[in-house]
């Protein structure tokens, strides 16, 4: 996909295709994927493309047939949209879909799994311990050999949920009940003081950097969704620490073969070390949301930016790697930039 002409021809394409919007869903994050849906939805139509909402039921199957739904603009967050599920009952029903596919959807949605793969391409992490239900009453401090303070976290949840700062040995126990209320397995991570740092992958390349500066003790649901935290970009980094996070970040995003976009999560230590924290495949597209903010920041509009998830999504693997990739890239952005929602 070298040529504007081409993208031009593929836009054209998928202006006659009829786009389902996936939002809302079962999982916990219901809310945050209602608000990323209808920023979509409203972007979408907003640069002619014939969009409509679908949220994502029992009876999802049903509804994309009656709607003739083409393609799927996934939206949803959390359990049974961002988790594999339902990329795999829409590689099932032959709908191509925005984002990753089924496994690497499952591996950034598994925080257990993600970090074995993680460690396997020796990708720096935070050191921790899983903690089943049956295992956390009988719990002991020789568990966690890397001390306190520790961020104790559901294996599978986004958007912070279940999520807490346990500084001491005898707060530990509640934090673990109310993460193993969202998953039968938590993990207990050592707490890394530091930078907290996002990077947006697209295509082949890292937008940039954004660095999180949460009023409260720790980067928490409130803090992300309710403006509890001050967002500074490009994150205070020295150029040299910014290409090591952004190849940290790139190499995460390919470690699970994630495809098109994702949002990566870091700390950088006092000392300038990262370490990833999670890869978050669906990241939030909402008016408080770090991708399309860091987006902003690299010159893309959020129009743009949807409309490029949306066309390289259906674009098969480029056969030119990383290169054919770019190219892509950059001929849909200027395409999208040339177009202005007309």
């Amino acid at each position: 996909m070298e040529k504007t002409t081409d993208v031009w021809q593929l836009i054209e394409a998928v202006r006659k295709k009829r786009i389902g919007v996936l939002m809302g869903g079962l999982s916990s994050e219901r809310e945050v994927s209602l608000k990323t849906g209808g920023a979509v939805l409203e972007a979408l139509l907003g640069r002619g493309f014939d969009a409509v909402r679908l949220d994502a039921g029992p009876d999802l199957a049903a509804g994309l047939r009656e709607e003739r739904i083409d393609v799927v603009f996934n939206a949803l967050h959390g359990r049974f949209g961002e988790d594999g599920t339902v990329q795999g009952l829409l590689e099932m029903m032959g709908i191509p879909y925005t984002g990753s596919g089924v496994l690497a959807s499952a591996l950034g949605m598994d925080k257990i799994m993600s970090k074995k793969v993680f460690a396997f391409h020796g990708i720096p992490l935070a050191p921790y311990r899983v903690v089943t239900e049956g295992e956390a009453e009988s719990a002991e401090p020789s568990w966690f050999p890397f001390g306190f303070p520790v961020v104790v976290k559901p294996a599978r949840q986004g958007s912070s949920i279940g999520v807490s700062l346990v500084e001491t040995w005898d707060s530990l126990a509640p934090a673990l009940r109310q993460a193993l209320v969202y998953d039968p397995e938590a993990i207990v991570e050592a707490y890394i003081r530091g930078r907290e740092v996002q990077v947006a992958v697209l295509g082949p390349r890292a937008l940039g950097a954004i660095e999180i500066v949460p009023h409260r003790a720790f980067y928490d649901y409130q803090a992300k969704y309710e403006g509890a935290s001050e967002h500074v970009f490009p994150a205070r980094l020295s150029p040299e620490r910014t290409r090591v996070v952004h190849d940290l970040a790139l190499a995460a995003h390919r470690a699970l073969d994630c495809r098109v976009y994702s949002r990566v999560d870091l700390i950088v230590d006092a000392d300038g070390r990262p370490f990833v924290l999670e890869v978050n495949t669906l990241p939030g597209m909402t008016d408080q949301s770090l991708f399309p903010e860091i987006a902003r920041g690299a010159g893309i509009s959020f129009g743009e930016l949807v409309e490029a998830i949306l066309l390289l999504s259906l674009l098969p693997r480029s056969a030119g790697g990383t290169a054919g990739e770019e190219d892509a890239v950059e001929s849909i952005l200027r395409a999208a930039r040339g177009k202005g929602g007309r």
